[in-house]
């Protein structure tokens, strides 16, 4: 099966060997985003993880949109926090940005360090209709 590589240069380019996102047939696979503004190429928030959070949701949306897709889309994600005492508003956040009827899988999990020592970092895979 061949696959399509999705850019948008509203999400931060990639900082290493990867693709923001890759389309295979009708399945969209977004790489991991982190809180990096597309403009500056900066990290938003300071270590703040409210605004880390929202960032990486508003680069999660950017990607999808260069594949024509939205979050209603999203079948599945996966966080990966730096520290789970953070849970419960990084999750307050993060549904926000869902319809209920349309929430998708997910797991959560904590690790020792992300990219640029970010607090958050959430990846997705999203189907056309």
């Amino acid at each position: 099966m061949s696959h399509t590589i999705v850019f948008s240069s509203d999400a931060p380019a990639p900082i290493g060997p990867y693709s923001q996102a890759i389309q295979a047939g009708n399945t969209v696979y977004v790489s991991g985003q982190i809180a990096l503004d597309a403009t500056t190429g900066q990290l938003v928030g300071n270590g703040d993880v409210a605004q880390e959070t929202h960032q990486v949701m508003r680069n999660l949306q950017a990607v999808l949109h260069a594949a024509g897709l939205t979050l209603r889309h999203v079948v599945k994600c996966s966080i990966f926090v730096k520290d789970l005492g953070n849970f419960g508003l990084i999750n307050e956040i993060y549904g926000s940005y869902f319809e209920a009827d349309y929430a998708p899988a997910r797991e959560t999990v904590e690790v020792s360090r992300l990219p640029k020592d970010v607090q958050v970092e959430i990846s997705c895979v999203a189907v056309a209709e």
